[in-house]
């Protein structure tokens, strides 16, 4: 398991650093530049995780709070992520900004990090509270929510990120058994899998958007 599991980690992370490089020195606009730093933001983030994750597996060293402050950068990054992603859905569509929407996605985003940020998440001991793990996601998932809605309403109006909605929905119906209960029943950590396929299949949409379509 241990060496399936590295060699996937390790692919992914070269795939979405070097894919975020790319789309970022590809990029024909400011949209495109966009996708290229969301993908760059993620993988640099899920590095400060998964790299203590694989070593943990071969080297004789305590890795706890390693693998706990990996596990606070990436719920941060993450969510700017999806900060991106509703930028990169104004970008693409041409949308006006709506004040309000504008303002909900800074408010979900600041009370995520905050509630991140609190010493009663045990970080740095790497221990999983459930009530913790719930509060600090209440907000994540209602960032997440918005941003199905919003790339669901336009999914006919792009062919190139008509599924953009599936693929985040499915990575939180991954995402969150763990988030919440990993801490007590480990096994449910292997569905961070296909959760990241999940982010995979995002950063295929945008590299094609980036490479394949007109300038948008």
């Amino acid at each position: 398991m241990k060496y399936g599991e590295s060699t996937f980690d390790i692919l992914y992370l070269l795939f979405a650093i070097v894919s975020g490089a790319l789309m970022i020195r590809k990029a024909r606009n400011a949209n495109e530049k966009r996708m290229g730093l969301a993908t760059l933001i993620l993988g640099l983030g899920d590095a400060f995780h998964l790299v203590p994750r694989v070593l943990n597996y071969f080297v004789a060293a305590d890795m706890t709070a390693a693998l706990g402050v990996g596990k606070l950068v990436t719920s941060l990054t993450m969510t700017v992520f999806y900060v991106y992603m509703y930028l990169i859905w104004l970008g693409y569509y041409h949308e006006a900004e709506d004040r309000r929407l504008t303002a909900a996605v800074w408010a979900l985003t600041a009370l995520r990090v905050a509630l991140c940020l609190f010493p009663q998440n045990g970080w740095l001991t790497n221990e999983s509270s459930v009530t913790w793990g719930i509060l600090r996601n209440l907000p994540f998932v209602a960032l997440g929510a918005l941003i199905i809605v919003l790339y669901y309403r336009k999914r006919d109006e792009a062919a190139r990120f008509r599924r953009v909605w599936l693929y985040v929905t499915l990575s939180f119906l991954f995402y969150m058994p763990v988030a919440v209960a990993a801490g007590l029943v480990p096994i449910l950590g292997m569905l961070m899998l296909p959760k990241t396929v999940c982010y995979v299949l995002i950063i295929l949409v945008f590299w094609q958007a980036v490479t394949r379509d007109d300038a948008r």
